[in-house]
């Protein structure tokens, strides 16, 4: 018989204002649901602090509008989604230009991340980004002896 996986739990979620500042709050509220011991937290920090640019520099988002920030717990990952207005005239994509001055964030997101994509909202404007870190495994303890050779 085949194990069920366990659903990754909601650590938080949070409506953020369309402009710069959010972002500082997103990392903020994202150190406090992980606790700073989390073995992730840089990385989760890193990914929120692009997807939540993005969402701001990128959508339609205006200072009145939500961005929504939800971060989750798996097993093995911790899952990060920012929901946006969308914007008409482009979707999130990796930057092919290497000698660009900016854009970098969704590679940084791609290279940190297990998995990252787009769902476009079914009713209206609208998409969220997303995606999976790691959890890395924790240090072994050396006071533990290992296998007898």
């Amino acid at each position: 018989m085949k194990s069920v996986g366990v659903e990754p739990r909601v650590l938080g979620e949070v409506g953020l204002a369309g402009v710069r500042e959010s972002v500082s709050r997103a990392r903020a509220e994202v150190r406090g649901w992980l606790g700073e011991a989390h073995p992730a937290i840089d990385d989760v920090v890193l990914a929120v602090s692009e997807l939540v640019t993005n969402a701001i520099v990128h959508s339609d988002v205006k200072p009145g509008d939500s961005i929504r920030l939800t971060v989750t717990e798996g097993e093995e990952f911790v899952g990060v989604e920012v929901a946006d207005p969308g914007s008409v005239f482009s979707g999130p994509h990796v930057r092919k230009e290497e000698n660009a001055e900016d854009g970098r964030g969704l590679l940084i997101v791609r290279e940190i991340s297990l998995a990252w994509g787009v769902r476009e909202r079914c009713c209206g404007p609208g998409r969220t980004v997303w995606c999976a870190i790691a959890i890395p495994p924790p240090p072994a303890d050396p006071s533990v002896p290992g296998p007898l050779e």
